[in-house]
Formats: C-alpha cells, structure tokens, sequence
C-alpha cells in the first residue's frame, strides 16, 4: 500500500504580481495528483496550507476541486487539514469545509481518527503556540488510541518542530504523540525525514510544492513524498516535480562583466525563464555601470532582482538565517495591533490581496470587518 503526502500547495499565490507565478503554482500542484494517480497510490493526505489565503480566488478553489474530482474519478480517497493560510480568525467557515461537506475529500483536523484500509488517520489543524498546553490531554488520548490499533497510525500535523526550526518551531518532538508509524508534517517548506528515538516512525516534511514569497530565492528541488505502508515501517519515497527554476548569486563588483556572463550562459540552459536574484559586493561599485548590464538579463528571466552590498559580514548573517517573513510579518503586526486576530486578518488576508493589486476585494474585505468589530463593540 502506498499513499501521497502533499503540502504547503499555496494555491491562489501570484508571486511577485505575476500570474505565470500563480500558474506555476498550479502546475506543481497538478504535477503531483497526476503522478500520484499514474502511481496508483491508494490515498492522498494534504497537510495544510492548500491555498495561500483563507478567501481564495476562484481559480484556485477550483484546481482544488478539479483534483479532488480526478482522484475521486480513480477510486483515491484523500483526507485534509488546514494550515495558518487555510485558517481566518475573522471569518468562520474555512473554504476546504466544503470539499468535505460535497464529500470530495475527508476533514481531519480535530484529532478524531478515521479509518481507511486498517490505516488509522488523525490530524490537527495548525496549533499556535499560546494553544500548545491545551492538547496536552488531545495528543494523550489519541496516543492510547492509536497504541490499540494493529495497522499503521498516521498522524498529520501542521507545525514546526523546534529541534529542525528554532525559529519556526512550536512544539517539541517530545511532545508529540508517540505510537504513530508516520508523521505527516505541514508547515515548513523544505522537504525533510527525521527519526526520533521517542516516536515509533519517522517525521517527514515534504516541503511546498512551488516556491513561496517566505523563502526568497533559491536553487532547490520542490516534490512531495509517496510513502510505502506495505511492511510494518513507512518508508517515504521522494517525488521531484519539473517547477520553474530559480537561483540566487553573489559576484564581486570587479569581476562583474565575467560573472554576469556566466549568469547568461546559466539562464539560456533553462527551458522556463527563471526567478534570479543578483547580489554584487563592491565599496567601488557604479549603479550605471549594474543597472546596463543587468538590462541585458532581465529579458530572459521571469522575473530579476538584484541589490547592491558592502558589507560581507552582515550578508552572510542574513542568509544563514531561515527565511520566515511570514512568521516576523505576523509578530510585528500583533506589536502594532496589539490583536493577534487582527494580525491574522492583516497578514494572512489583507495583505496578499493588496500585493497583488487586487484592491476592490481589499476594500470589501475592510468594509466587512469593520461592520463586525463595530457591531461587538
């Protein structure tokens, strides 16, 4: 038996303003219900963050539903949970409740288990940290549950674990139920298999299926994992998808003309125009002089940023350090707002609307909440 874990799809996620971003996204994601299909797998687990707002647009609800329809039309259930971008504080009913309701796909997300060809699955919608102590009794009661069980127990989960992330982490690997036989993870957006000696399988983050705004630009594979139950261990099976490619790179301002050569040279190997990020070092380095040549690459790249550094040192704590904008994003807004559901509604749902021009939907969004926080008040 073999099943699909999938995540951090981002579905409705226009990147930069772009709408072959958006239908990049979508190509990753079609890219891996059409190899699941061809695989034959007998299950799909999506865990969290299907669509990149919790008001997506259209098409994004959608491609959604249309790969739920082919998975459906091949006879390959699929179960869900929704991720922080799936979930609005401010509105009550997420989008993906209705693949449920239509009977497309199975919600999972409020720890109860079900039950698929003696494979036990449960899931929990993405936890915050102030929320952590609550489901201390939750893991514990699913944890005696899935220890009476004789098939495998899958747990899905929507979290950052902090012995991988410290900074994108909310819970400890101990805290985790211990009796499953797979973990499958949500959240973090780099493809990942940990074993820890406390829990009985291993914890797998397939990462994002496209490249997200929160990661910033680099060279790297996107997929998702099948995973093979057939024994009594689950072994994940890596799955690379064809996405668009992307790179980042450093030159030195006094060997610009050479590097930027180089960097051509890389761009016409490509069948897509790629995402590439430029930064030149260099205290003697002319604006004129870049911005000449950089107008040589743009044409053959989707989309070119580039930036100008001085100081190596501060550079290189920069990039070493994870990309979590979204995470510094929502803490800065709880400063200001002094409201964590207000933070939500503004980075989660405010904000992708208005980074990408679509400001009639934006203003209809502020008028809303403004009627119901004035009818509270």
């Amino acid at each position: 038996m073999i099943f699909s874990h999938i995540s951090d799809t981002h579905l409705g996620l226009q990147q930069y303003g772009l709408e072959e971003r958006e239908q990049d996204i979508y190509d990753s994601f079609n890219q891996a219900i059409d190899i699941s299909i061809n695989d034959h797998v007998d299950f799909v687990i999506f865990a969290g963050d299907i669509f990149h707002t919790p008001n997506p647009s259209g098409a994004a609800i959608l491609q959604m539903a249309n790969a739920l329809k082919k998975l459906k039309q091949n006879s390959i259930e699929s179960f869900f949970i929704l991720g922080e971008h799936d979930i609005s504080r401010i509105r009550a009913t997420p989008v993906p409740y209705v693949y449920h309701n239509l009977e497309f796909s199975k919600y999972i997300g409020r720890g109860k288990p079900v039950y698929h060809k003696n494979v036990m699955i449960a899931g929990f919608d993405k936890i915050r940290k102030n929320e952590i102590s609550t489901f201390e009794e939750k893991f514990k009661e699913l944890d005696n549950i899935a220890k009476q069980h004789t098939g495998h127990k899958i747990l899905v989960l929507h979290q950052g674990i902090t012995e991988i992330n410290q900074f994108a982490g909310e819970l400890n690997a101990s805290d985790l139920p211990k009796n499953f036989t797979y973990y499958a993870m949500g959240h973090l957006h780099d493809k990942l298999v940990k074993e820890f000696g406390q829990l009985d399988g291993p914890l797998v983050y397939p990462g994002s299926t496209e490249m997200t705004t929160s990661e910033g630009i680099k060279e790297t594979e996107k997929g998702f994992f099948e995973v093979d139950i057939s024994s009594n261990d689950a072994k994940p099976i890596w799955i690379k998808l064809d996405t668009r490619p992307q790179f980042s790179t450093k030159v030195d301002f006094e060997e610009f003309d050479n590097s930027m050569t180089e960097i051509i040279e890389k761009i016409d190997m490509f069948d897509k125009k790629p995402v590439i990020e430029i930064k030149i070092h260099g205290k003697s380095a002319e604006r004129d002089v870049i911005e000449t040549k950089i107008s040589q690459v743009i044409p053959k790249t989707l989309h070119c940023s580039w930036k100008v550094s001085q100081n190596d040192d501060t550079s290189s704590v920069l990039l070493e350090r994870p990309a979590r904008i979204d995470e510094e994003l929502f803490k800065l807004a709880v400063n200001a707002l002094k409201s964590e559901k207000l933070a939500t509604f503004a980075v989660n749902e405010l904000l992708p609307l208005l980074s990408t021009n679509q400001l009639n939907h934006a203003t209809q969004l502020i008028i809303e909440n403004f009627e119901h926080y004035k009818e509270k008040k």
